[in-house]
This record gives structure tokens, C-alpha cells and sequence, in this order.
């Protein structure tokens, strides 16, 4: 079996290893394959019956012109790089990585917020800049700090992720509320179910967990900023596109909330025209809540894991019905 690996850099600079593939078939690896570039992708597809992808586009016109190709693995949760339609009437599997990431994410998700709050980064430059040395207390900030403890966090979104942060943030001895689309029976006594306008109103932090689909697209525009409390932090660990980038960096530029946090944004790598590179209050991280080596290493098992079992006439994680 021929595999080609279209963009492994991103999962693996070099830390892991495709050991598991190469047990498997012919492995070949590509760092980054052009996402723009349509003969490129076909042509580094080539004969392969399975390839796997991250970011790289599989569309329709590029099922078409690989007629061998009978699986495709997503190294991602989120799938929407494939035309599953064009896959599906040509037989093709294909499989995505789910529920990999749910520590890490939520762990960076409190990383923003404390960045936010307590300013660590800020502080630990002025120290190194002899600004301690030169201080004459024992003790100093540059900026307002916030203690989390009473404060209230608004999770949109309650899957696997935001009941994470839930829990952290209960640990915090934060309250807890969320909004999700489909009510769901509570997980915890102490997390209360809320409406998206309770929400937007009643949270000192509002953190965004939930996938992009067109109705989810700039779900925070100009009116949900409207409803939120003028010291609200954002975070966004989810995707960019749920944010109306434009409209959140005239809020945080008008005062209309405290700060924004995202590991996201609506295209990455982000483009120097972005307006939330200019905005204040703004803490930007490059998409690297998926990043810890850990992490990193439980998406490729599972990779290998979907394909083998795909070998094995007993596919798992199929999100065609393939």
C-alpha cells in the first residue's frame, strides 16, 4: 500500500516518528504540499491508495484525477478540508482524529486567561529590563491584575473541551455558565445552563467552544459585542471564523470589552492585513493548543490506529459512512 503523507511537518518537525505508517505501506512524506497549487497535490498524490492530510485541500477535482486513492486521514478533528461528497461516491473513506486534544486546549484556553489576568509575560520582560532592580519597593505591576476566584466564565459550546475548562475553572472557584445549541443535561451541579443573551450579559470571561459552521460563522459580530459587559475578556480556542475580526477589534479599541485572547483566527497563518494585529488588549497565540508533544503524539496513534482498523475491514472515526 502507498501512503503519502501531504503536510506532516505541522504534526510531526521532527520530535515523532511515522514508524506506525511505515508498518503499514510505502510511506512518503511531504512537509507542506501547496494548498493553492491543485496539480501539485495531484501530482504528489499520484498512484497512493491512502494519503493523509492536515490542512491540504481534497477536493473534488482532485478525487477525481487520483483513481486509486480509496482512504484519506484527516491528522485534525475538524474535516471540512475534504469534499466528503466527491469521497464518498467514489468509495472513499474517510476517517478525522476526535477528542485528541481535549487537555491541551483546555489547558491553553487557561493559559490566554491568565496571560490576561495576571500579565506574566509583561512582568517577566520588565524584570529582565532591570525595572525590579531599579524599583525602590519590594513589589510592583504595570497593569491592573484579576483575581479569577467569584468571577463568572460563559463557555459557548459544552462539549468535551468546555466541560474541561469547567472544570478548571470550578477549581478556580469561578461560576460556571454555558450556552449550548442543543440543551444538555448538566454535567455538574455547580455549571448552570443559560441562554446566549444570559450569557453575553452575566460573564466576566466568555470562552468560545464550538465548531464553525455557516450559522456559527462571526457569531461574535458587532450585536453580541453590544450585549457583554465592558470588562469582558474573549478567548477563542475554537476557530477564527467565529469571530467578526473587524468588529472585535473596534470593540477592544472603543473599550466596548477588556481584551481578547485567541489561538485563532479567521486565516492562518494570519495575514498582516488582520485587523486584530492593530487592536489593543489583544493576545494572539499561532494555532498551538494542538501543540504539546504529548498531544501531538495521541493524534498520530490514533492516526495509525484509524487506518489499520480501516485495513482490517473494521474502520473507526469514519465521518463519510464509508
Amino acid at each position: 500500500m502507498k501512503i503519502v503523507v501531504l503536510d506532516g511537518y505541522a504534526l510531526n518537525p521532527g520530535d515523532l516518528d511515522w514508524q506506525g505508517f511505515e508498518e503499514l505501506g510505502e510511506v512518503t512524506v511531504y512537509d507542506r504540499t501547496s494548498y493553492t497549487d491543485r496539480l501539485e497535490i495531484i501530482e504528489r498524490i499520484g498512484n497512493a491508495e491512502a494519503i493523509l492530510t492536515n490542512k491540504t485541500p481534497i477536493t473534488a477535482d482532485v478525487i477525481q484525477a487520483c483513481p486509486q486513492l480509496n482512504y484519506i486521514g484527516v491528522l485534525a478533528t475538524g474535516y471540512n478540508v475534504v469534499d466528503l461528497e466527491a469521497a464518498t461516491s467514489q468509495g472513499i473513506t474517510v476517517t478525522n482524529i476526535p477528542s485528541y486534544s481535549t487537555n491541551s486546549v483546555a489547558q491553553a484556553t487557561f493559559a490566554l486567561l491568565l496571560e490576561v489576568t495576571n500579565q506574566v509575560g509583561r512582568h517577566n520582560q520588565s524584570v529582565h529590563q532591570g525595572d525590579w532592580q531599579n524599583s525602590p519597593d519590594f513589589s510592583y505591576w504595570q497593569t491592573p491584575l484579576m483575581e479569577l476566584a467569584g468571577k463568572t466564565i460563559g463557555l459557548i459550546g459544552y462539549g468535551a473541551i468546555a466541560q474541561a475548562v469547567a472544570e478548571i475553572a470550578h477549581a478556580f472557584q469561578m461560576t460556571v455558565i454555558y450556552y449550548n445549541h442543543r440543551p444538555k443535561t448538566p454535567q455538574a451541579e455547580w455549571a448552570e445552563q443559560v441562554s446566549l443573551e444570559q450569557l453575553f450579559r452575566q460573564a466576566d470571561i466568555i470562552s468560545l467552544h464550538l465548531p464553525q459552521f455557516p450559522e456559527t460563522e462571526k457569531m461574535i459580530d458587532a450585536h453580541a459585542l453590544s450585549q457583554m459587559k465592558k470588562a469582558a475578556i474573549l478567548i477563542n480556542t475554537a476557530r477564527g471564523g467565529l469571530l467578526d475580526e473587524t468588529a472585535v477589534a473596534e470593540a477592544l479599541s472603543a473599550g466596548q470589552i477588556a481584551a481578547l485572547a485567541a489561538d485563532v483566527v479567521s486565516q492562518e497563518p494570519i495575514t498582516a492585513d488582520n485587523p486584530l494585529l492593530h487592536a489593543p488588549n489583544c493576545y494572539l497565540t499561532p494555532h498551538i493548543a494542538w501543540a504539546p508533544l504529548e498531544t501531538r503524539q495521541r493524534l498520530l496513534t490514533i492516526a495509525v490506529s484509524n487506518y489499520r482498523h480501516f485495513l482490517e475491514q473494521q474502520p473507526i472515526n469514519v465521518v463519510n459512512g464509508k
